[in-house]
C-alpha cells in the first residue's frame, strides 16, 4: 500500500491547542468496524458502549517533564534539550537545539547550575548523548526544572502540567502522553468497574517517533521505532479470563493496543513479560487479542492512523475522519476521541 493512501485534509483550526476544562467532556465518535456506521456522543457516555464482562486495558506510563531550557557554557547562549531514552550512567539520548552549537564536548547548564550536562556523542540520526551531573534524585530535579514535551503542533503553553498526564499514570518514562487516556476521570473509571468491566494496566513508554509521519512512499518500507513495554501477570490473567468467558478486550490507545498485541500468542492468549517492541500494525494485520479500541484522531500518514485502519478498514476510517472534520471535532493530543467496536 502507499503511504499517501492514508492522507486526509485537516483544517489547522481543528487541531486542539488546549485541553477542555472537563476531561470526560470531549466528544466521542463511535465506529462500527464491520459496517462503518458512525455515531456521536460524549466521552462520559463511554459506559453505554461497554458491557459487563469486558476488559479495559490502560497504559499507566507517566510523562517525563523532559523538556529542559538552559544555556550553553561558556557564552550563555540559549539551548533546549529534550530527553528521549535513559542510556544509564547518567547519560540520556536527547534531541537538542541548536544542533550546530551542541556537538561533542559542548556543556550546558540548567536552573542556575542545579543541573549540568555534557554532549558526549552525536548519533547517526542526529540525536545526542548527554551525560548529566546533579545532586540528589534525577526525577526530582526534572520535576523542578523540566517542562512537558508537548507535540510540535501544540503552540499554546500548558497551564497545568497534570493535564498532559492521565489520572492513573504512575510509571515514569514516556516522552509523550498516551493521549487516549487523557479523557478518563477517576469517577468514570469507578463507574466502569461498578458495571462489571475489569480495569487493568500495561506500561508502554511512548517515544516521540510514534507521532512522526511515515516518509517512505510504500508503508511497508517504514522502519518502526522500538519502545519498552510491560504486561503484568494480573493483566495477562484478566485478559485471558475475559477472552475465555466471551468478553471483549478494549484497549485504550494505540500504545495499549501495541503492547497487548506484542505479548499475545497466535492463539490470542496474553503472556506476562517486559521488553522492547517495534510491532508495526497496518492493514492486513490480524489482531490476536484486541477486540475494541478507544483512540484519539491521528495525524495523516502516521503509523497510528494505519493501525486504526488495520482494525476498522481504511475506507471506514477515512470516511469517519471526513465526518469528524465536517462535524468540527477537535483533533490530536488534546482533541476528541473515537470508540471502535
Amino acid at each position: 500500500m502507499n503511504t499517501s493512501d492514508f492522507f486526509y485534509d485537516l483544517p489547522p483550526e481543528l487541531i486542539a491547542q488546549t485541553p477542555l476544562d472537563r476531561r470526560d467532556g470531549s466528544r466521542l465518535m463511535t465506529l462500527d468496524k464491520a459496517t462503518g456506521a458512525v455515531g456521536h456522543a460524549h466521552f462520559y457516555d463511554l459506559p453505554r458502549y461497554l458491557r459487563p464482562g469486558d476488559c479495559l486495558v490502560l497504559n499507566d506510563s507517566r510523562v517525563l517533564p523532559a523538556r529542559l531550557i538552559g544555556r550553553r557554557e561558556p557564552g550563555g547562549g540559549a539551548c533546549e534539550v529534550l530527553l528521549l531514552t535513559d542510556r544509564g550512567d547518567r547519560t540520556w539520548e536527547c534531541l537538542v537545539r541548536p544542533g550546530r552549537k551542541l556537538r561533542p564536548g559542548a556543556r550546558v547548564t540548567f536552573g542556575e547550575g542545579e543541573l549540568t550536562g555534557e554532549v558526549t556523542e552525536t548519533l547517526p540520526d542526529g540525536n545526542r548523548l548527554v551525560r548529566f551531573d546533579y545532586q540528589g534524585i534525577f526525577l526530582e530535579v526534572l520535576e523542578r526544572l523540566g517542562r512537558m514535551p508537548l507535540p510540535p503542533y501544540i503552540k499554546a503553553e500548558l497551564q497545568d502540567q497534570e493535564r498532559y498526564q492521565t489520572v492513573y499514570s504512575r510509571e515514569v518514562g514516556s516522552a509523550a502522553a498516551p493521549t487516549a487516556g487523557l479523557h478518563f476521570t477517576r469517577d468514570l473509571l469507578a463507574q466502569v468497574e461498578a458495571m462489571g468491566v475489569k480495569v487493568c494496566y500495561v506500561t508502554l513508554h511512548v517515544g516521540l517517533g510514534t507521532f512522526r509521519p511515515v516518509s517512505e512512499a510504500r508503508l511497508e518500507d517504514h522502519a518502526m521505532h522500538a519502545e519498552f513495554c510491560t504486561v503484568p501477570p494480573e493483566t495477562a490473567d484478566a485478559v485471558n479470563q475475559t477472552k475465555a468467558a466471551g468478553g471483549r478486550v478494549v484497549c485504550v490507545g494505540t500504545t495499549s493496543c501495541r503492547t497487548v498485541e506484542s505479548w499475545a500468542g497466535e492463539d490470542g492468549r496474553l503472556r506476562a513479560g517486559s521488553g522492547w517492541t517495534d510491532i508495526y500494525i497496518y492493514p492486513g494485520y490480524r489482531f490476536k487479542a484486541l477486540d475494541c479500541l478507544v483512540t484519539n484522531f491521528h495525524l495523516p500518514q502516521s503509523t497510528l492512523i494505519m493501525l486504526v485502519s488495520a482494525l476498522a478498514g481504511r475506507e471506514n476510517v477515512l470516511a469517519a475522519y471526513r465526518e469528524a472534520v465536517a462535524e468540527r471535532y477537535r483533533f490530536f493530543s488534546f482533541g476528541d476521541a473515537m470508540f471502535i467496536y
